[in-house]
């Protein structure tokens, strides 16, 4: 596949690989060809001993930065899913297998996370060894709203967000920006918009005595501050922490306050089994490292599409987000308080034996 070419710009200058995302219309959405040529691309810097880092960004209409990334190429999915088409499943494993790669990269992975960062894009960022951020960055796992979970790792660094505040941001896939990234630690320090071209420049142009040395200089532009706090973190806690997704809603609705009314309607949108089965994974992954937390979404995303055949919830999310676009899913069942454990229970399943699972070798 070659399609990657156009859809990534990729370079050597001094001793720093760049990758810049190019696919500015779509917002950078990841597509097959993008996740091959990622990884054939950090393949090959991996073992060059003269590339010390790597530094990746997006672009948009404009020219570069802007916005990172919004996901993977969800029409596609729709599409590859509703057909039966085989490259949905090459989609998901090569796409974890980049994650994978990507936090566990020998070598410096620099991601500048400005604009929109979200599903497949904090896929490709939250593995970096440094997570820039803007003040334009707008940050989530989005996924219950189409009837996804969020994939590409967000079980493994969502778990590990402080307290309970992953369990709120993988049900209600709210937006965050960069003080409550900074926060919860998905993000590793902010930067001026305006020092992101001179400092890209300056990673290309500078000589680097070793690996250390280029992350040091990337750290040098970071804006001193104080440590951040989440303003409703005490009351992501109260309910977040709470044992099912019905006692959550529930508590919730219960509540008089305009933050408690607000979470409790973005849930009552999103697919509910989906909300049962998030919830699970969570708390899973919790306990797991990463290559176990991603074969277990791999086994997840297969169910998501295949387990309840003309009843997936995320071809229906997809649909009617961004195929017909009435924003009126039809979800099965209707409503929280009609998911069992039962139902939730399946998605957990492996539907292959270890040896031959399909990310089998990941560790």
């Amino acid at each position: 596949m070659t399609e990657h070419l156009t859809e990534l710009k990729c370079e050597v200058r001094g001793q720093v690989g760049f990758i810049t995302l190019s696919r500015p219309r779509a917002l950078n959405a990841l597509t097959l060809g993008m996740v091959r040529g990622l990884m054939q691309q950090l393949l090959a810097w991996r073992d060059d001993p003269a590339v010390l880092a790597v530094a990746v960004r997006g672009s948009n209409k404009e020219g570069a930065f802007g916005a990172f990334c919004a996901g993977g190429d969800i029409r596609f999915l729709h599409q590859a899913g509703s057909a039966g088409d085989p490259r949905i499943e090459d989609f998901f494993t090569e796409e974890y297998t980049l994650n994978h790669l990507i936090h566990c990269y020998p070598k410096p992975y620099i991601a500048f996370m400005d604009g929109i960062v979200m599903g497949g894009g904090m896929g490709i960022s939250q593995g970096a060894a440094l997570r820039l951020v803007t003040e334009r960055t707008k940050m989530a796992m989005p996924e219950t709203a189409i009837g996804l979970f969020p994939d590409v790792g967000g079980g493994y660094f969502l778990s590990r967000c402080p307290g309970y505040t992953g369990e709120w941001l993988a049900l209600t896939g709210e937006s965050i920006g960069v003080d409550t990234a900074l926060a919860l630690g998905l993000a590793d320090g902010r930067i001026a918009l305006e020092a992101q071209a001179p400092l890209w420049e300056a990673l290309g142009a500078q000589r680097f005595q070793n690996a250390d040395a280029v992350t040091a200089l990337a750290n040098s532009k970071m804006i001193a501050t104080s440590a951040y706090q989440i303003s409703a973190r005490a009351l992501i806690d109260q309910y977040f922490s709470l044992a099912s997704v019905g006692e959550i809603v529930a508590a919730l609705e219960a509540a008089d306050g305009e933050w408690e009314q607000h979470t409790a309607a973005t849930l009552r949108k999103r697919s509910p089994l989906m909300l049962g089965v998030v919830l699970e994974q969570i708390r899973r992954a919790r306990g797991m490292d990463l290559a176990h937390d991603l074969r277990m979404e791999r086994d997840m995303v297969r169910h998501c599409f295949y387990l309840r055949p003309g009843q997936s919830e995320t071809l229906e999310g997809i649909r009617a987000l961004a195929v017909d676009k009435d924003h009126a899913p039809r979800w099965n069942p209707a409503r929280i308080e009609d998911v069992t454990p039962e139902m939730v229970a399946p998605f957990f399943d492996s539907p292959w034996p270890a040896w031959a699972h399909p990310l089998s070798a990941l560790n």
